[in-house]
């Protein structure tokens, strides 16, 4: 028998294989620097797996929406919100974390141009994170 080592596996959950059409704003220093669009490569309760137009800042706040397969009441189509941290990229290949997430309706006629949001649901998430962060350091 040879004595073959297997590559260290990082993951902790199970990825499931699924391709969806993404799109994606990257925050850095409460600055929206980037957004684009992608597809899933795979998702687990703790991450997503994607490839994206353009390679995205290691530990950089990101923000996913993901469509979802499944319709609301068998009529409405849903996506996913994601809210995480771009924590591997190789090329256009890209993981990041599933700190937060949600379900949203979406428009049932697709839109040529998807405006991207101007609210700040993005940056209100990660100054939270920021701010249990410091909190946490300081308790220590």
């Amino acid at each position: 028998m040879r004595n073959e080592t297997k590559p260290t596996e990082r993951r902790t959950k199970f990825r499931f294989p699924i391709h969806r059409e993404l799109r994606y704003k990257l925050l850095e220093d409460d600055t929206i620097v980037a957004a684009g669009v992608g597809e899933t490569v795979d998702v687990s309760s703790g991450g997503v797996g994607m490839m994206v137009d353009q390679p995205l800042a290691l530990g950089a706040f990101v923000e996913l929406s993901i469509s979802w397969p499944v319709l609301l009441d068998a009529s409405c189509p849903m996506r996913l919100i994601v809210f995480g941290r771009v924590v591997r990229h190789e090329g256009r290949l890209t993981a990041c974390t599933i700190d937060k997430y949600e379900f949203r309706t979406q428009a049932r006629k697709l839109q040529v141009a998807t405006p991207i949001r101007t609210d700040t649901m993005l940056q209100r998430w990660a100054d939270g994170i920021r701010k249990e962060s410091i909190k946490a350091r300081a308790a220590v």
